[in-house]
C-alpha cells in the first residue's frame, strides 16, 4: 500500500510539473516569442516548418509559433478565470441550497436540471449568439453553463455530511450558520471541488477553442488556438501546419490537465479509503 501510494505521488508529482511549466510558458510568453506574432508578411506566407519558424507561417506570413504562445495566456488563464468564478459561485448557490432545505432548494434544482437538459456546448454557443460575438461574451456564456456543475455537486455533498455529529455538536453549541458552513462544510467538501475545477479547465480550455473557432469567441487578428485552426482550415491542403500546429498545442494542454485532474482524483481517494 505504501508502495502504491508513493508511485501516485510521484505521478501527481509529475503532472503537477507539466501544468507547473505550461502555466509558467504561458506568464511569460511575451518574452519568449520568437517574432511579433501579429505582424504580417505576404511575402513569407505560408513557409513551411523550418529553422527560423520551427512551426511555418500562416496566410499573412505570421509566426505561427508566435502566435501559439501568444495565444496562451488569452486560452489559459481566461479558462482558469471562468473556472475559479463558476466553482465558486456554483459551490456557493449549491452549499446553501443543501443545508437550507425548503422550496428554495427545490428551485435551484430545478433550475440546474433545466440548464444540464441541453449538451453543455450547445448550450454556450446558443448564450454566445444571444449575447453576441467577442471574447468577453464567450466567458460570460461559459459562467453560465459551467456553474450548475458545482451546484449539483455542492448540494450533494453537503446533503452527505450535514447530519454528521460535529455538525449537530456544532448547532448545540449555538454556531450560527454560516459559521457551519464555511467552518465546518466547505473545508469538508473541498477535495471533490477541486478536482472537478482542474478537470473542468481542459473542458472550459476546449470550449473557449471551439467558440472562437465558429467566429462567437476571440475575433482576428486575436491569437487564440481556436480561431487560429478556424483561419487555417481555409489551408489544410496546402498549409496542414496552420492547423496542426495549434490543435496539437491545444490537445497536450488539454491532457495535461486532465491527467493532473485523475491523477490527483486517484491519490485523494487512495488516502481516504487507505486501499
Amino acid at each position: 500500500m505504501l508502495a502504491e501510494l508513493k508511485k501516485m505521488r510521484v505521478r501527481l508529482a509529475v503532472n503537477s510539473l507539466l501544468v507547473f511549466i505550461i502555466i509558467v510558458i504561458a506568464l511569460f510568453a511575451a518574452r519568449i516569442t520568437p517574432h511579433d506574432p501579429y505582424k504580417t508578411n505576404l511575402a513569407q506566407a505560408l513557409l513551411s516548418p523550418c529553422r527560423e519558424f520551427p512551426f511555418g507561417t500562416d496566410h499573412l506570413g505570421r509566426c505561427v509559433l508566435s502566435r501559439i504562445l501568444s495565444a496562451a495566456p488569452l486560452s489559459i488563464f481566461s479558462a482558469l478565470a471562468v473556472v475559479f468564478i463558476v466553482a465558486t459561485l456554483g459551490t456557493f448557490i449549491g452549499v446553501i441550497s443543501g443545508y437550507m432545505g425548503g422550496i428554495g432548494d427545490a428551485i435551484i434544482m430545478r433550475i440546474t436540471m433545466i440548464f444540464q437538459a441541453f449538451p453543455y456546448f450547445l448550450l454556450a454557443v446558443a448564450v454566445a449568439g444571444m449575447l453576441g460575438i467577442g471574447l468577453v461574451n464567450g466567458i460570460l456564456s461559459l459562467i453560465v453553463v459551467f456553474w450548475t456543475t458545482y451546484a449539483r455537486l455542492g448540494r450533494s455533498l453537503v446533503l452527505g455530511i450535514k447530519n454528521e455529529n460535529y455538525i449537530k455538536a456544532a448547532k448545540l453549541c449555538g454556531a450560527k450558520s454560516y459559521h457551519i458552513i464555511f467552518k465546518y462544510m466547505i473545508p469538508n467538501i473541498a477535495s471533490p471541488i477541486l478536482v472537478t475545477a482542474i478537470l473542468d479547465i481542459s473542458a472550459v480550455i476546449l470550449s473557449m477553442a471551439g467558440l472562437s473557432f465558429l467566429g462567437l469567441g476571440a475575433q482576428r487578428p486575436t491569437a487564440e488556438w481556436g480561431a487560429m485552426m478556424s483561419e487555417g482550415r481555409n489551408y489544410l491542403q496546402t498549409a496542414p501546419w496552420t492547423v496542426a500546429a495549434p490543435g496539437m498545442v491545444l490537445f497536450l494542454v488539454v491532457v495535461s490537465f486532465n491527467l493532473l485532474g485523475d491523477k490527483l482524483r486517484e491519490f485523494l481517494d487512495r488516502r481516504v479509503t487507505g486501499n
